[in-house]
């Protein structure tokens, strides 16, 4: 629910010429590693389905690396 009580409905994926449901959100840096061609539009960045494992197959590399400083 947004704060004036209204329900949202879920976010478009914000890669252009998707628009298909949102289920997960990234920060917009972290969705830009895969996807450089995000509008500069808020901070957050919902993706769908098939644009969220795209992302993820495309920074598993860089992803594997940081855990392994820990």
């Amino acid at each position: 629910m947004s704060p004036d009580g209204t329900a949202e409905g879920p976010e478009p994926c914000l890669v252009p010429g998707c628009g298909a449901e949102s289920v997960r959100r990234l920060t917009l840096t972290e969705a830009r590693k895969a996807f450089p061609q995000l509008p500069e539009k808020g901070r957050r960045a919902p993706l769908c389905r098939d644009h969220y494992r795209e992302w993820k197959k495309s920074t598993k590399a860089a992803r594997k690396l940081d855990r392994l400083g820990w």
